[in-house]
């Protein structure tokens, strides 16, 4: 663990041990895992990374856990999808899918419960914890389940039936609150301070959890031949993922491992990579502050079918808002309408079934390109985080057959027939 500094305020800069902690005891600050970056740069080689497994762990010298057996159910490695037809439909040129609908439980959450466990197991943790708009329910669950933890996960009482039998089906204690994701997340923190033997992933392991989402960043850039792409858009919950994102391109940088980030510098920033985040317009204060020019990130009441993006009080919102500034991208936020279109575009032009929060991204993704701020001489990458078999409620009847027929081929004919002869 030489390449580990321990933990620091991101606001005070004050330095903590690599503990159980996420929160500055002088400023009220959240921690975040500090590096060296030099030690990093003389040990990792492109090489090194490529003798490693399929896996988020190839990337374990950038991560804050050293364990030769992580608990892991193989997330990471996602494909990397050149979605051409799309980006014909948007105006685009070089255009990526990154689909991590193939993860394991089917959303990226796999890649930052697999950190948080692992560093929970070498703390001696026997219980995992968290509140969780689905995906992260299901995923804390599965990894519990394979490292033979018990597990307790808290979600709104109205989650979609799929994400609720996800979260139920490995064993361990699923509760539902009366309540928006929100007021889950309060009494998440509430039972942090009560039971401080459990190991509660987006709580007192959220300095360590939120570093699994750099292995996109990570993924992203090794995939297209450790070339920098121009512009990412990321969907916007909390915010974490976003920021994540944004430093995983960032340090790649610092140790000397990715080409490119021209455009980055000639749209006058520093950072590599331009980011542009994605949220639905009934849960947007990260948008809505980008929008009025403000660095307030105020409180709203969710109302939107992307339940997993949720979140009204974004505890990175302030931070997602930063990176998105620096980068020279932008914001955008959709309506429900539009969530549906973006994930029927996505279905018909790649083939590939997200969930709402993917709606939100190629919605979003649509937006901005018609506005001209993703532009067409730029390599982007649309990041989709987790699967369409989760959300179908909010399809409605909008899909199903295009006929019912008579099983005979005179009915087959007479409804069907060969139009595309």
């Amino acid at each position: 663990m030489d390449h580990v500094l321990g933990l620091r305020c991101r606001e005070c800069g004050r330095s903590f041990p690599l503990e159980a902690l996420h929160v500055c005891d002088w400023c009220f600050g959240p921690l975040e895992v500090a590096y060296d970056y030099e030690v990093i740069a003389a040990a990792l080689s492109r090489e090194r990374i490529a003798a490693g497994p399929q896996t988020i762990w190839r990337y374990r010298d950038l991560l804050p856990v050293a364990d030769e057996h992580p608990v892991e159910l193989g997330a990471g490695w996602t494909p990397l999808v050149r979605a051409d037809r799309l980006a014909a439909e948007l105006g685009l040129g070089e255009l990526w899918i990154k689909d991590d609908t193939a993860n394991p439980t089917g959303s990226f959450k796999d890649r930052v419960v697999s950190v948080a466990l692992t560093k929970a197991r070498q703390l001696g943790f026997k219980v995992a914890a968290c509140a969780s708009t689905g995906n992260l329910a299901s995923s804390v669950a599965a990894h519990a389940a394979r490292a033979g933890m018990a597990s307790v996960v808290l979600v709104p009482a109205d989650l979609e039936r799929a994400k609720v039998a996800m979260a139920a089906v490995y064993g361990g204690t699923l509760v539902a609150v009366d309540g928006n994701y929100d007021d889950v997340n309060r009494l998440c923190a509430e039972l942090a301070g009560e039971h401080q033997s459990w190991a509660f992933a987006n709580v007192n392991l959220r300095a360590y959890y939120a570093e699994g989402s750099k292995t996109l960043a990570f993924e992203i850039a090794e995939q297209l031949g450790w070339r920098a792409p121009d512009h990412v858009v990321v969907p916007v919950a909390s915010g974490s993922q976003l920021t994540k994102v944004a430093k995983g391109f960032s340090e790649l940088f610092s140790v000397g491992l990715l080409d490119g980030g021209e455009r980055g510098a000639e749209a006058g920033s520093d950072a590599p990579v331009r980011i542009s985040g994605a949220q639905a317009q009934g849960c947007s204060p990260v948008a809505t502050a980008f929008a009025q020019g403000t660095d307030d990130v105020l409180p709203v009441r969710p109302s939107t079918i992307a339940r997993s993006l949720a979140i009204g009080n974004p505890a990175d919102g302030y931070y997602a808002l930063h990176a998105v500034r620096r980068s020279g991208g932008a914001f955008g936020a959709v309506s429900d309408e539009e969530i549906l279109e973006g994930i029927g575009l996505l279905a018909r032009t790649e083939g590939i079934f997200c969930e709402t929060a993917g709606g939100v991204t190629i919605a979003t993704l649509a937006k901005l390109a018609a506005a001209g701020v993703v532009r067409r001489d730029e390599r982007v990458v649309a990041i989709v985080t987790g699967h369409g078999l989760k959300t179908v409620e909010a399809l409605g009847t909008s899909v199903g057959p295009s006929v019912t027929i008579a099983p005979s081929l005179a009915a087959f004919e007479e409804e069907v027939g060969d139009p595309w002869r």
